[in-house]
C-alpha cells in the first residue's frame, strides 16, 4: 500500500478556492466602478452648477440665462452632456440647478432612472 503524502493530497486546492472566489471579486470590483461613477457624477454636477453661477453673476441681466446655461454645460465631459438639465433664475441672488444620470457602468450608457442634481447660488455682481 502506497503512502500518499500531505502534498499530493492537497494538491490543486488554492486553484479551486480562486475559483470559487472569482465571481466575489468581480463582483465587488463593479460594485466599487459604480460607486466611482456616482461619485464622480456629483462632482461634475456641483463643478457645473459653480461655472454656471459664476458666468450669471458677470452675465448681463438679459443674457443671463444663456451665459448660465453655456457655461455649466461647457463644464461637463461628453457622456454627461447629452442628459444635463441646467437652469438658472433669480435677481439679485444667481442660482444655478444641474441634473445629472449617472451612467451604468459606463459613461455614455444607459443611466440609473434617478438623477444627481447639483446647486448653486451666488449674490449679483454690481454693476457700475
Amino acid at each position: 500500500m502506497a503512502v500518499i503524502s500531505w502534498r499530493e493530497r492537497d494538491r490543486g486546492q488554492v486553484t479551486i478556492e480562486f475559483l470559487g472566489m472569482t465571481p466575489l471579486i468581480i463582483l465587488t470590483l463593479v460594485l466599487m466602478w459604480q460607486f466611482v461613477l456616482l461619485g464622480y457624477t456629483f462632482t461634475l454636477a456641483g463643478n457645473a452648477a459653480d461655472e454656471a453661477v459664476r458666468a450669471g453673476t458677470a452675465a448681463a441681466p438679459g443674457d443671463r440665462e444663456a451665459a448660465c446655461r453655456q457655461a455649466g454645460l461647457d463644464k461637463l465631459d461628453g457622456p454627461w452632456k447629452g442628459d444635463a438639465t441646467v437652469t438658472c433664475g433669480g435677481t439679485g441672488f444667481v442660482t444655478a440647478d444641474v441634473d445629472l444620470k449617472v451612467p451604468v457602468l459606463f459613461p455614455g450608457s444607459i443611466g440609473f432612472p434617478f438623477t444627481v442634481h447639483g446647486h448653486a447660488g451666488a449674490v449679483e455682481e454690481a454693476k457700475d
